[in-house]
């Protein structure tokens, strides 16, 4: 998730462990290859990707096949990832309308095609993934005939948002539109994706809808610790409690040191405001808690505020 998902984020999932496959933030291709060019340092989306531990997914989005297949090279062969997935799902404007990228795309499935096809042949042997969603209006939802094309131009699983482009993120996902195109693969995963933000709806997904996997995604910004709780629930073991309220503090110190090491102290402090407004979710006095750390500059406010909503003890 772009913004968010970064070295730091993926290494908290990582410590909680049960997440079978993290992902980066999207890697915009242009701007990478823009950045080689300059002989610049890579991109902060890629902030720890050559030496964190795998398996590693890194995500890239564009609208040309060249490029993109000339980036998955590199991530490939270069960095050593896991996994490329090309993003044809996310639907803000700067992506869609402005770059005719991400959902933009699922209109035109030659063309998600013709992608697909270059980059599987420049990452080989590296696999190559899709994340789509349903289509670009309730009106137009293709998602079944882009999973055969996506599958067609060699992509090794296919991930599916439950909701379309016009969606956003409102509504709730349509887990059944999702389920409905298992029949039309031959052979490569569906995974799922969309509203899961509970251990007992991960365990629900999997009883209730053929899906091979499922992918877990802004719920996991409030609750990092939430896929070691669906994998034991997924495994039929005991689901581990939440953090307490002391645990959460440690967790956000920890948090904040992981990015002063990328960014320095002043930054990280800045960029906390929007990490940090991802905890204490649905804890008391939340609200007052985001008000102020959102308008934390400096290590000291961060450690203030720390203080005051998540006592040591």
């Amino acid at each position: 998730m772009a913004g968010f998902t970064n070295y730091a984020f993926r290494q908290i999932v990582r410590e909680f462990g049960g997440a079978g496959l993290l992902a980066t933030e999207m890697v915009n291709a242009r701007g990478f290859v823009w950045l080689a060019e300059q002989e610049a340092e890579h991109p902060d989306r890629l902030w720890g990707v050559a030496e964190e531990p795998r398996p590693l997914a890194v995500q890239i989005w564009d609208n040309d096949p060249p490029t993109l297949a000339k980036v998955g090279a590199r991530l490939a062969h270069e960095y050593r990832v896991s996994v490329v997935d090309i993003n044809f799902g996310c639907p803000v404007r700067q992506v869609t309308q402005k770059a005719h990228s991400g959902s933009y795309l699922l209109s035109y499935p030659d063309r998600m095609g013709a992608i697909i096809e270059q980059v599987v042949a420049a990452c080989a042997p590296t696999p190559v993934t899709a994340k789509i969603r349903l289509g670009c209006s309730r009106d137009k939802i293709n998602a079944i005939d882009i999973a055969q094309v996506v599958e067609g131009a060699g992509a090794a699983a296919l991930t599916v948002h439950g909701r379309t482009a016009a969606d956003m993120f409102r509504g709730s996902a349509d887990w059944d539109q999702i389920a409905a195109i298992k029949p039309h693969l031959k052979q490569i995963p569906l995974i799922g994706n969309g509203d899961l933000d509970s251990a007992q709806k991960v365990l629900d997904a999997f009883r209730r809808y053929d899906v091979d996997g499922v992918m877990i995604a802004r719920a996991s910004l409030n609750k990092p610790w939430l896929f070691a709780q669906a994998a034991a629930a997924v495994r039929g073991a005991p689901v581990p409690p939440d953090p307490t309220l002391a645990e959460e503090r440690q967790l956000l110190v920890h948090h904040f040191r992981l990015v002063c090491e990328r960014f320095g102290e002043e930054k990280a402090a800045v960029l906390m405001r929007k990490y940090a407004c991802c905890y204490a979710q649905g804890r008391r006095g939340a609200r007052e808690f985001r008000k102020h750390v959102a308008t934390i500059e400096s290590p000291a406010d961060f450690h203030a505020v720390v203080e005051q909503f998540f006592p040591r003890d």
